[in-house]
């Protein structure tokens, strides 16, 4: 008999609990680290860039205490799922094939991709007879990812990155002729070196970036949505915009 009313409280719990939404004051938010401007460590190892500071905007103004969890990209999407954060706010781009796994929020930034090359590097990256052959750097799983892997896979050498600090070690070395990464990461990361250029023009990809959370969380992606929109009401967020970037990437 004891089992019996054990049961039927848990059943009961499990009712309420889905009918009631979570309150959310404690949020666990995963970065990849570094993918300057948008989230790096400081000399001193304080995690600071772009979402990093909006992410602390958008927690402030729910009121949640936030742990920010740091996290490489290929284990964004399956980490989110197995619980072991919230949500991922560290430039993931909306795309049908991720809103398959995941829900996210309306879109607040977006940036194209660029090219970046050596000084000597003298290619028209649009033109696919003088491409051929050449080897193409990108983050493995992002939208460049994508494009290059659809429009120049039968033309290049792709070689994938777990991170983007990697393939600019690797474009230095000369063991890349051209990268295309998201435009602010090859402006903070590549064209801040002596002996880089950007070439050819930015491609817009994808519908903007979001935050990431699980399908079941929609009450959390209604409270980031409101969130995020008061703080670009409010002039938070171009303020926040204002110390990395000298152009608007607001959605």
């Amino acid at each position: 008999m004891k089992k019996l009313i054990v049961a039927a409280s848990c059943a009961i719990a499990m009712m309420a609990g889905s009918v009631q939404a979570r309150e959310w004051n404690e949020i666990r938010i995963a970065f990849d680290v570094p993918y300057e401007p948008f989230e790096y460590k400081t000399p001193d190892g304080e995690l600071t860039g772009f979402e990093v500071e909006l992410a602390e905007a958008v927690c402030a103004e729910l009121r949640a205490e936030c742990e920010f969890v740091i996290q490489a990209w290929d284990g964004m999407i399956p980490g989110l799922l197995a619980r072991k954060f919230d949500a991922i706010m560290s430039s993931m781009s909306i795309t049908p094939e991720r809103a398959e796994h995941v829900l996210f929020s309306e879109p607040y930034y977006n940036t194209p991709g660029g090219w970046f090359a050596r000084d000597d590097f003298d290619v028209d990256v649009t033109d696919m007879e003088a491409m051929q052959g050449k080897t193409v750097g990108v983050q493995r799983g992002t939208t460049m990812d994508t494009y290059v892997t659809n429009e120049m896979s039968d033309v290049v050498t792709i070689k994938r990155y777990t991170t983007a600090e990697d393939m600019v070690l690797d474009l230095e070395g000369q063991r890349l002729d051209v990268v295309f990464v998201d435009y602010p990461v090859g402006e903070q990361t590549i064209m801040s070196r002596e002996g880089f250029k950007e070439t050819g023009e930015p491609v817009k990809l994808g519908e903007g970036v979001g935050v990431a959370m699980r399908p079941r969380d929609r009450d959390l992606a209604g409270k980031i949505n409101a969130a995020l929109n008061k703080l670009k009401n409010d002039g938070t967020y171009d303020a926040i915009m204002a110390k990395y970037f000298s152009y608007d990437i607001k959605m």
